[in-house]
This record gives structure tokens, C-alpha cells and sequence, in this order.
């Protein structure tokens, strides 16, 4: 099965193999992900690094093979990529496994909970069950998040060597999404490091006031962290020690759960 880290297939012989078109027509349906509401040809340019007739090309091509429509002078994204990736995720069975935990772990608590792993910069969710209380974060499967000031993110990232880890910080694209948002490298590699050490990682108001969420791993038998998965509360329902008190211990037995069906 894939797990939740990205394989550097780095090597003269993996750059070899790339192909170049394919990586920018897949960049051209990431920008265009960006952008629901749709983009003009020359937007599409701009943004992508690429001339007005190769945009022109990809754009059609992905119009052709149904993954793109256009209306008048604006492209946008088909459906078909949901039912690509509804497809996926119905035939990822560790998933289909960990859902009645999830679904345990919700139902006592009337609160979301969700599993995701790290895609890039981001945590993209994979499964959720979505709580009773309305959070004003829309979050669904396939939604992306940055990973830096999410539990979920700050989990995956706990299991990254020291130079991968400050890689990882030196790239980001860190800004500050409220008054609470840790936006200093030095400490999120600390609070990154404490998650490592503890074995969850709570988020305290930094992705959205108002919103405070709590996380632990998902492992393999070999110890490596594949996934992780949250429970999001609003801050008015759970404290942090409420969280490390009455979520924690029912987090960490659906995470052992769940391991027990990853194979080795």
C-alpha cells in the first residue's frame, strides 16, 4: 500500500525517466484546482510559466479527455477528477478498515474526526466523519491543508529525519493564518520535535480561531508513520488538557486499531 510520505525517487536515472509534458500538464490541473470559478488561457500562461500556445494545448487536451470544460474564454476542472478520485479511495482497503473506528471515535465524542497524509507541503485528507457541531472550515476528502499549523501536519512531519524536517522549513511557505499561527521556523521544528516525543500533536487556534484539533499517528510495522488522524473541536467544547484527557486515549486506540490491519 502507499503511505503518507512522499519517496524521493531522486537519481540521474529517475530524472531520466520523468516525463516532461506529463509533469506540466499535471501542474496545469493543480492550477486549475486553485481556481474553481475558472481561468482565462492567458491567466493559465501567466501562472503555469508556459507560452499561450502551450497552455492552449494542455488546456484542450484535458477538455478532450473529459478532465477539463470550458465555457466561452474560462476553463475549469470536470467532475471526472472527483470520480477519479472517489475511485481511489473506495479501493484503498485501509481505509474502508479504519472507517468504523473513526466512526466509533466520532459518535462518542459528537466531534469530526479524520485521517490524512503528507502530500507535498500539504495533508490531504482521505477519510473523514464529520461531527454533529458545524466548524466554518469546509473540510472534505481530497481537501488540502498546509501541514505546518495542523495536528494532523505537525504528526507527519514528526517522522521526517532532522535534514529532511528543516528542508521541509526552509521551503514552506509559512504565513501567519491568525493572532495564534506559529509562524517562527525555529519553533514549529520544536513544537514538530514535542509531537515526535509525545506521540500526538495538538493545534491550538493557528489554522482558524475558534478551531482546536488534536492528532496522533498511524504506523506500519516497521515503525514508520503513514497516515495520521484528528479530532477538530471548537475551542469552546474541548481545552487542551480536555483534549489530552478525554480525546487522546480514544485517538490512540482507533490509531492501534487501524495499524492492525496495515500490513507489513
Amino acid at each position: 500500500m502507499t503511505t503518507g510520505r512522499e519517496v524521493d525517487t531522486g537519481g540521474r536515472s529517475a530524472m531520466r525517466d520523468r516525463v516532461g509534458s506529463l509533469d506540466k500538464g499535471l501542474a496545469v490541473m493543480e492550477i486549475l484546482a486553485l481556481h474553481p470559478a475558472g481561468m482565462t488561457l492567458t491567466a493559465m500562461a501567466e501562472e503555469a510559466g508556459l507560452t499561450r500556445a502551450g497552455a492552449r494545448r494542455f488546456l484542450l487536451t484535458l477538455c478532450a479527455s473529459g478532465y477539463a470544460t470550458q465555457s466561452g474564454r474560462l476553463f475549469s476542472l470536470s467532475p471526472k477528477l472527483l470520480g477519479v478520485a472517489r475511485t481511489w479511495l473506495q479501493g484503498a482497503p485501509l481505509w474502508t478498515h479504519a472507517d468504523p473506528f473513526m466512526r466509533a471515535v466520532a459518535s462518542e465524542l459528537n466531534e469530526s474526526c479524520s485521517a490524512a497524509v503528507l502530500s507535498g507541503a500539504d495533508v490531504v485528507y482521505v477519510a473523514r466523519v464529520p461531527g454533529r457541531r458545524i466548524l466554518s472550515v469546509a473540510l472534505t476528502v481530497g481537501t488540502r491543508l498546509p501541514a505546518w499549523c495542523t495536528s494532523m501536519g505537525r504528526v507527519l512531519l514528526s517522522d521526517l529525519s532532522p535534514a529532511e524536517l528543516k528542508r521541509f522549513l526552509d521551503s514552506a511557505t509559512i504565513e501567519r493564518r491568525t493572532p495564534k499561527s506559529i509562524i517562527n521556523r525555529q519553533e514549529l521544528a520544536g513544537r514538530i520535535g514535542e509531537a515526535s516525543r509525545d506521540g500526538f500533536a495538538i493545534v491550538d487556534e493557528e489554522l482558524e480561531i475558534g478551531l482546536r484539533s488534536i492528532a496522533v499517528p498511524v504506523r506500519d510495522r516497521m515503525g514508520r508513520i503513514i497516515a495520521a488522524i484528528n479530532v477538530s473541536t471548537q475551542s469552546a467544547r474541548f481545552s487542551s488538557d480536555d483534549m489530552r484527557r478525554e480525546i487522546l486515549p480514544k485517538l490512540t486506540e482507533a490509531a492501534r486499531k487501524i495499524e492492525a490491519f496495515v500490513s507489513p
